[in-house]
């Protein structure tokens, strides 16, 4: 997340992972604005929590990353993010 205050990324992936919805969209822009090999799909997975929550923001972002990715790497985005809400999912229950 080169271009961005460590800081603040930082913050964003705590509160990202803590469900906040807000957070997850706007880490969901920040990888949307890099270029490494992974970017798209993290963009995808934080922007699909998103707007799973109810974010209608992160809906339209979530297809115009779509837009740009292969089928394996949107599939991989939905595996991420289907993983993360199982953990989430296995915390609770603990």
């Amino acid at each position: 997340m080169g271009r961005f205050d460590p800081n603040l990324a930082d913050d964003l992936m705590i509160r990202a992972e803590t469900g906040d919805r807000d957070a997850q969209y706007r880490l969901g822009l920040v990888y949307a604005t890099e270029n490494g090999p992974d970017a798209l799909v993290m963009a995808h997975k934080w922007f699909n929590l998103a707007a799973m929550s109810g974010d209608t923001r992160a809906r339209a972002e979530r297809q115009e990353m779509a837009e740009m990715m292969s089928a394996a790497e949107i599939a991989e985005a939905q595996r991420r993010a289907r993983a993360w809400m199982a953990e989430r999912q296995t915390a609770r229950a603990a």
